[in-house]
């Protein structure tokens, strides 16, 4: 068996393994790298042939993990792609939704490469898309293969508590068996429970390692941050300035939203608009649709009743009063430039009477990482069409990350019991501290990191 990692860069960026197993060929995700433009944010799939991808495995509808799906399926046009039932019913919205930020980046910021892809090609695709339960064995090799006889290897998801619709994705073969973790929360969030892995075991393990760099503080528990995050939105209402929390429009805008709605219920926050964007409203409204079939916290409250949610028009967060403790919950989570996160922060800055709360990953090189990196009062290059500001509004950062901590993916390690695991996803500071710890517990456990384009045999 060989594992091929297809992403770009040597940190976290555009999620892709190839994977050749029996003489079949797997793509196990298809992503865009964040802070990457053009065809610099595609997965090396030229490293691949054109007819070595039998099937597309695609583990959550996170952009950077199946933001170039339409173009592997250019490149491996006898693909199938599969899925979990909620993702896909989300896959294809991500992906339009896709198209459209690509022509906006080409119009407003020169980007001739995009769109990468178009609305009639999603469309086109869509044929070629199953969504399957949790915890079904799927047989995924080609049909000619099947005809000569081939045995077919088998992939089962699991659910991964990361993301509505997100799975680790358990690859059987003949002789060896593969997970692949996918991003992964094992505690539960406010509305998504933790990961169903409890019964994973396998030959070789492909896992996350998003936060191999940053130790659990002593005494941290997510409940006291949600604690910590409900009091500094009560001190920014009493002096009736606003909040911006830009999150990513699948799972942050809906664990917000869970918690403000929380709040409101037990009379903490006053009851008030919340102000978010479409795409986020769509998505929320997945959420409520799909409560009862999803392994969840708080399925009797739907979010749509529970709040009054505004969606925000075109302009018109260049344009609205910041004043009375307004609340916006909007796209997109690193402030890109052009969105409604962006448009508002710029305003909000160099207010005093503002704040920002971040309560995700910002990737550094975005106008969201630039601004986390700030010390107040200091001045730093926001964004191209932004410019230099100086900070003086209130920023705050709280962890409710939706990955796991390391010490419980190293848990996960001994559980597994596998022969090799392969690390991705992390910058090489996290990924050093995994194959540091696993080497010292599990000596006899062979860890690799392959780099871009690298393929090892396992």
């Amino acid at each position: 068996m060989r594992i091929t990692n297809l992403n770009p860069d040597t940190e976290i960026g555009a999620t892709s393994w190839h994977m050749d197993i029996d003489g079949h060929g797997l793509l196990m995700d298809a992503g865009m790298h964040p802070g990457r433009d053009g065809n610099e944010a595609v997965p090396l799939y030229d490293r691949i042939p054109a007819d070595a991808v039998d099937a597309i495995a695609i583990s959550h509808c996170h952009h950077d993990h199946v933001g170039t799906l339409p173009v592997a399926l250019r490149r491996f046009p006898r693909s199938h792609v599969l899925m979990t039932e909620l993702s896909y019913l989300l896959v294809e919205r991500v992906l339009h939704n896709s198209v459209n930020v690509m022509v906006r980046q080409r119009d407003e910021l020169g980007i001739r490469e995009y769109p990468l892809f178009s609305h009639d090609e999603v469309d086109e695709i869509a044929s070629v898309f199953q969504g399957f339960r949790y915890n079904r064995g799927i047989e995924w090799a080609s049909h000619h293969k099947r005809q000569l006889g081939h045995v077919s290897p088998t992939l089962e998801f699991y659910d991964a508590g990361h993301a509505l619709g997100s799975s680790g994705i358990m690859v059987r073969g003949k002789k060896q068996t593969v997970f692949f973790t996918g991003d992964v929360s094992f505690g539960d969030q406010t509305v998504l429970k933790g990961a169903r892995f409890d019964d994973v075991k396998a030959d070789v393990l492909v896992m996350e390692t998003t936060r191999g760099n940053r130790p659990v503080p002593e005494g941290f528990t997510r409940a006291k941050e949600v604690e910590r995050l409900c009091e500094a939105l009560e001190q920014v209402q009493k002096r009736k300035g606003c909040v911006l929390i830009p999150t990513f429009a699948l799972v942050r805008t809906q664990e917000i939203l869970a918690l403000l709605a929380v709040m409101m219920k037990s009379g903490r926050l006053r009851q008030q608009p919340i102000y978010i964007g479409g795409l986020g409203r769509v998505f929320t409204e997945i959420y409520d649709i799909e409560c009862q079939r999803t392994h969840r916290s708080l399925s009797h409250i739907k979010l749509t009743e529970a709040l009054n949610l505004v969606v925000l028009e075109k302009g018109q967060a260049q344009k609205m009063k910041l004043r009375g403790g307004r609340i916006f919950v909007v796209t997109a989570g690193m402030m890109t430039e052009h969105t409604a996160a962006h448009d508002l922060a710029l305003r909000m800055i160099e207010d005093e009477k503002q704040s920002i709360f971040f309560v995700g990953y910002a990737e550094p090189s975005t106008p969201g990482g630039r601004l986390k990196a700030t010390q107040p009062g200091k001045k730093c290059l926001f964004s191209a069409s932004g410019g230099e500001v100086e900070l003086k509004c209130e920023i705050n950062d709280f962890d409710l990350t939706a990955h796991a901590n390391r010490e419980e993916l190293l848990s996960f390690v001994d559980q597994v019991s596998p022969r090799t695991v392969v690390l991705g996803h992390g910058n090489h500071d996290s990924r050093a501290w995994f194959a540091e710890q696993i080497r010292a517990k599990h000596p006899k456990i062979r860890v690799l990191q392959p780099g871009p384009g690298e393929g090892v045999e396992v």
